[in-house]
C-alpha cells in the first residue's frame, strides 16, 4: 500500500494515506477576499484516523486558515491578514496595508510510494502591487506510519528580498503589544483544540500555554480530546536544528502559542525584535509537524522525533 497524490491544476494538491484517508490538502488557489491576505495554506489536515486538526476561517479570525506561512508586520504591510495592530490605537481595519503571496508554480513534484516532495515558487506582493520578495517553498509528506498512528509534514522556506529597500520583519510585540509575537509559519486548530494541553521537552502535558508563550526550544506539542469521536490527537511542531543555531539562523525563533481563547501555534521569527533583510539577501527556515492519533506524552514525542532524522 502506498500514499496517493492528486493535483487539481490551479486549485490544490491532496495526499491520501494508504488507508484511504485524505490527510493533507494544500490549497494554492487565490482566496476571494484580499483582506484575509491571499496566500496558499494547508487545510484540511487530518490524522490517519480521519480527525481534522486544522481550522478554516473561524468566526473569531476569518484570516486564520489551517497551516500557513505568514508575516504579520513586514515593512508596514500585513501578510498575516485581517486587522493591523497600530500602537496606541489597537487593531484597525486597514485594507490598503494587507499584502498577498502569489503562487507562481511548482518547479518540482516527486511522488513515491512513501513520500511526496513539492517545490513551489511564490512572490510576496505588497498591497500596491510591487513585488517585495521571492520565496521557494518546500513541502514534504513522509513517514506515514499506521502502526504509530502518525505522519509527518516538513515545510521549508527560502525567502529573497527583491525590493530596493531592506525588508523589516516584526510582530505586534515589536510594534508595542506585549506577548503578541505572532508571525512566521502558523497553525490554527479547530474548536476541539480549545483548552487543549501544551507541553515541551521541559514540561509535562497540560501546562498552561501562557507559561510557554515566548519561550524557545526544539519542539512543542499540542494535544486534545475530540468531541463526538471518542479520541485524542497530538500535533508536534519541531524546528530543524539550524533554526535554533545562533551562528546560522538569521534571527532567533520563539513560540507563539495559545490554547484559549483560541488554539494556535506559530514559529515566530520576530517575536521580540525586528530584523532586517537587505536587498538581494535571503534567509531560510525548516519546520516539521507530526500529526498523530492519540494523547502522546513527552517521552513518546521525544522517541518519535529521534526516529525522524533531518
Amino acid at each position: 500500500m502506498s500514499i496517493r497524490v492528486s493535483h487539481v491544476h490551479g486549485e490544490h494538491l491532496a495526499v491520501e494515506a494508504p488507508n484511504g484517508t485524505e490527510i493533507l490538502r494544500y490549497v494554492y488557489r487565490p482566496d476571494p477576499d484580499a483582506f484575509e491576505a491571499r496566500k496558499p495554506y494547508a487545510h484540511p489536515v487530518r490524522t490517519l484516523a480521519g480527525r481534522t486538526v486544522t481550522g478554516y476561517r473561524p468566526s473569531d479570525h476569518r484570516w486564520h486558515k489551517g497551516l500557513q506561512m505568514t508575516a504579520s508586520h513586514l515593512s508596514g504591510q500585513n501578510f498575516w491578514g485581517g486587522n493591523c495592530y497600530v500602537h496606541g490605537q489597537g487593531y484597525l481595519r486597514l485594507p490598503d496595508q494587507v499584502g498577498s503571496m502569489r503562487h507562481d508554480g511548482f518547479t518540482g513534484l516527486t511522488v513515491t510510494d512513501e513520500r511526496l516532495d513539492a517545490t513551489e515558487e511564490l512572490t510576496w506582493v505588497e498591497n500596491g502591487g510591487r513585488e517585495w520578495a521571492r520565496e521557494v517553498r518546500g513541502l514534504a509528506v513522509h513517514t506515514v506510519d499506521e502502526e504509530a498512528g502518525a505522519w509527518t509534514l516538513d515545510w521549508a522556506i527560502a525567502l529573497t528580498n527583491v525590493h530596493d529597500e531592506p525588508l523589516l520583519f516584526g510582530s505586534p510585540t515589536t510594534a508595542g503589544r506585549e506577548m503578541a509575537g505572532y508571525t512566521g509559519l502558523q497553525w490554527r486548530g479547530p474548536r476541539d483544540f480549545t483548552g487543549g494541553g501544551v507541553f515541551t521537552p521541559d514540561s509535562e502535558p497540560g501546562i498552561d500555554a501562557a507559561k510557554v508563550m515566548g519561550s524557545q526550544g526544539p519542539w512543542l506539542a499540542f494535544t486534545t480530546e475530540h468531541d463526538e469521536t471518542d479520541g485524542h490527537s497530538t500535533l508536534v511542531f519541531a524546528h530543524a536544528p539550524e533554526n535554533l543555531d545562533e551562528s546560522s539562523a538569521i534571527h532567533a525563533s520563539h513560540w507563539f502559542v495559545r490554547s484559549e481563547p483560541i488554539p494556535t501555534v506559530a514559529f515566530s521569527w520576530a517575536f521580540f525584535e525586528e530584523f532586517a533583510l537587505p536587498p538581494g539577501e535571503s534567509f531560510g527556515y525548516r519546520y516539521r509537524v507530526v500529526i498523530a492519533d492519540g494523547a502522546w506524552d513527552r517521552d513518546r514525542v521525544g522517541r518519535h522525533l529521534e526516529d525522524l532524522p533531518w
